[in-house]
């Protein structure tokens, strides 16, 4: 399709890799199976410009390479018609949601970014990039930016939109929902009341999952790329060939026909989401914590360690798989296998310590959900239990400073200065942004947990192998 015919009709916050790789992708395959230029990608940065300055000088242009057992050649991407920088120029983003051209906002900005209390699910409000937002300034959060693009459209006449959250949450849309709903709720009444009667009527939050393997882009890949594609690409990124995106089909200013590149329209995506964080992401964290207590740099090199490939398969075998409903059609032990085979592929290089950042926004999610599951169907949850405690020995072995994690300042003021199985569980275990009161006080799995650290503080890596193996 030509470059010129492409009509901005998508704003997506959270410009990063995987937008990229995933949605940028799929969103191109659909204008072109339908010869429809009518959903081009504004692309919104978040906390960091650097996308934006890398796309800018190249007209939005971007090379997706794909590495690993049937990937197809470089491809270069052109469905990002426009690439700008969300904090600094915060009202450019407002104009293009409240815009009559947009009919969908897409967001991938990781759990972190949508400010939200995980015990309760409802907006943050004593955040202070909230707080700032609501009280007027130019908004800088994501939740922000949308609410007052929606305010923007409600009195401009623009018409119903769809917003489309793309991040590994589970009832993303429900959520998404809720929290656009708080922050609208918290504008002075004058504001809050015709807004929100606005929204009721036009405005849609469908749920999705998304999957694909998208590490950084290092200085190697860009120097790979640069020799096959005989040009310089700053804002390449790198991919494994497989990608899937499952979601609740509720658009009603329309929606390019993802159908036609692959994407799957379900009425039970929360099934979807529930497989993907429960078997895939909680593995990639459990993975990520192990890797990093063995000083492994990648996932790849994590998964190769035996004990830790045993670990992660049993967990999802025995304690994931019971405890969720399998969508239609999906098998769930092959779906297991092909898991492992993924986190295996050495091209895609995923770091342990990038896995493993931002865990307090993360294990919940990802682990405590089969944790709980798995005791309530009367079964010791294992494995789940070693991973948060591998998890808990990350927090207390790394200094505030280095801990890469938005909570990394209350986990460290959560901690003893003795840090031992004894004082660091129970210390964790009461840290409530992440673990709630019933949880906390289980004995079994505080045991568990009781029972994998004073194995990781005593004998290390090996002794966990050991472990592992007869266990």
């Amino acid at each position: 399709m030509p470059r010129e015919k492409l009509q901005p009709g998508i704003v997506h916050l959270g410009l990063g890799a995987f937008a990229l790789a995933h949605t940028a992708v799929f969103t191109e395959d659909a204008m072109l199976a339908a010869n429809d230029p009518r959903w081009g990608i504004v692309g919104v940065t978040q906390r960091s410009d650097t996308v934006a300055r890398q796309l800018v000088p190249q007209d939005g242009l971007f090379t997706v390479a794909e590495r690993g057992e049937g990937a197809v050649p470089l491809r270069v991407v052109s469905s990002i018609v426009e690439a700008i920088s969300g904090r600094d120029t915060p009202e450019r983003v407002v104009a293009r949601i409240g815009a009559q051209s947009t009919k969908i906002v897409t967001l991938t900005i990781t759990e972190k970014g949508y400010r939200f209390d995980p015990q309760t699910r409802t907006l943050d409000v004593a955040d202070e990039d909230i707080q700032a937002d609501l009280a007027g300034r130019p908004p800088v959060t994501a939740i922000g930016q949308i609410v007052r693009g929606l305010q923007q459209r409600a009195t401009g006449g623009a018409g119903p939109v769809t917003v489309l959250s793309c991040d590994n949450l589970p009832a993303n849309g429900e959520l998404t929902a809720t929290l656009a709903t708080g922050f609208a709720a918290a504008l002075p009444a004058a504001e809050s009341g015709p807004l929100l009667a606005w929204m009721r009527d036009n405005v849609t939050f469908p749920s999705t999952m998304v999957d694909r393997m998208v590490p950084a882009t290092t200085e190697g890949d860009l120097a790979a790329i640069e020799h096959e594609l005989s040009a310089r690409d700053e804002a390449a990124v790198v991919a494994e060939p497989f990608k899937q995106w499952v979601m609740e089909d509720n658009f009603p200013a329309g929606r390019p026909r993802w159908e036609d590149a692959g994407a799957l329209f379900s009425d039970d995506v929360a099934a979807w989401e529930s497989a993907k964080l429960r078997l895939l992401n909680a593995s990639h964290s459990m993975l990520a914590y192990l890797g990093l207590l063995a000083g492994k740099e990648t996932i790849s090199d994590a998964v190769a360690v035996e004990p830790f490939h045993t670990a992660c398969r049993r967990m999802m075998l025995e304690e994931a798989l019971p405890s969720i409903t399998l969508p239609a059609g999906l098998d769930g032990e092959q779906y297991c296998d092909e898991v492992l085979r993924r986190f295996a592929n050495p091209a895609l290089g995923h770091t342990t310590a990038k896995v493993g950042s931002d865990g307090s926004q993360k294990v919940g999610l990802r682990l405590l959900t089969t944790v709980r599951g798995t005791l309530d169907a009367g079964r010791a949850p294992r494995w789940a239990a070693l991973a948060v405690a591998a998890w808990m020995h990350h927090v207390a072995g790394t200094p505030a400073a280095d801990l890469n994690d938005p909570l990394a300042q209350g986990l460290q003021a959560a901690l003893p200065v003795d840090r031992t199985a004894d004082t660091v569980v129970p210390a964790l275990l009461g840290f409530r942004p992440v673990v709630d009161l019933a949880l906390a006080g289980n004995e079994d799995f505080r045991d568990l947990l009781l029972h994998w650290y004073r194995i990781i503080e005593t004998n290390g890596p090996d002794g966990l192998g050991n472990e592992i193996n007869h266990g």
